[in-house]
């Protein structure tokens, strides 16, 4: 009957977490929208930072309590699940352009970060200093580079390919701010409610809280993510869809864990370099599509792979639980 319980309030948190997501996005896109911006920066700023919410409320949680596990699988699952699972079915729905701009700056960029999170996170298993965690003043590092990272975004963005007034409906202001707090309040709520649940359901069944974080939890706080990308893909707009989730990625690893570092530092003692690994394979083989098969495309057959290695991390998580 307890397990019971916490799958119901697990559910309920989710439900919570996506609803309040759903109306960050609408609120801050709409704002965005009224100060011209295009659409691949919308994509890549406001709609990658509003589809992160649930992560960043899931992670600021989970620091506050002192799980750093689950702080820190959250986004890595997540990571990994945007680029293999996510693009890899948007890539179905409708093979994605890569642009030269894509190759030169934002896909680097992508895997830039995720460089900085392997050396800051595992220093001393790769380079035997310090310890394997991020530090406070790593947190701090990282939030500076990301507010730079905006500002460049914003700087360089916002007067290019504005979006057409009428081409998607806006919130008056007022509306749009109204939208904005209600859904930071169910994100807060249902924040708490996922991770109690979460590490409830982890504790019965004496799983880790790194394997509930990087399956059920990163899974779930990805769904806005995974359907902002499908209805992309569906009005032939792949560059938005692949601005959310390159977005998406910068900010959790940047704005989420370096913010979770600052509350309480992130102890990377549970996480694997095959976890590692694989969130950096995934960076890596987002640029290599670029050359592959179809090229500067991120095709079906391409997205079928992608698919494929995300189901086989999956399993591999499972044999080793």
């Amino acid at each position: 009957m307890e397990l019971f319980v916490q799958l119901i309030c697990l559910a309920a948190g989710l439900g919570l977490i996506l609803f309040g997501a759903n109306w960050l996005v609408e609120g801050a896109t709409s704002i965005a929208r009224k100060t011209g911006l295009s659409e691949f920066v919308i994509g890549l700023t406001i709609v990658g930072i509003g589809t992160s919410a649930p992560e960043m409320v899931v992670s600021f949680i989970s620091a506050f309590q002192g799980k750093s596990e689950m702080a820190i699988g959250n986004i890595m699952g997540s990571n990994i699940f945007n680029v293999l699972m996510i693009l890899g079915i948007t890539a179905l729905v409708s093979p994605l352009v890569i642009t030269r701009q894509n190759r030169k700056r934002d896909i680097p960029l992508n895997i830039g970060v995720t460089l900085l999170l392997l050396i800051l996170g595992m220093k001393h298993t790769l380079f035997g200093i310090g310890f394997d965690e991020i530090s406070r003043w790593d947190g701090a590092l990282m939030l500076a580079i990301f507010a730079f990272y905006m500002w460049k975004s914003f700087t360089r963005g916002a007067d290019k390919n504005p979006a057409e007034e009428g081409e998607v409906k806006t919130l008056s202001t007022g509306l749009a701010i109204t939208f904005i707090a209600v859904g930071l309040l169910a994100l807060v709520g249902g924040g708490r409610l996922f991770v109690n649940s979460a590490t409830a359901v982890a504790q019965y069944f004496n799983l880790s809280e790194k394997f509930i974080a990087i399956t059920i939890m990163s899974a779930g706080t990805s769904l806005p993510e995974l359907a902002t990308c499908i209805v992309a893909a569906q009005k032939g707009r792949g560059q938005m869809a692949l601005g959310n989730i390159l977005g998406s990625n910068i900010s959790n690893v940047l704005m989420i864990l370096g913010g979770s570092a600052l509350i309480h530092p992130l102890s990377f003692a549970g996480i694997t370099l095959v976890d590692m690994g694989v969130v950096l394979a995934s960076a890596l083989l987002l640029m290599l599509t670029a050359y592959t098969f179809k090229k500067d495309k991120l095709d079906r057959t391409e997205g079928v792979i992608f698919i494929i290695i995300e189901i086989g991390y999956m399993v591999w998580l499972m044999i080793n639980a």
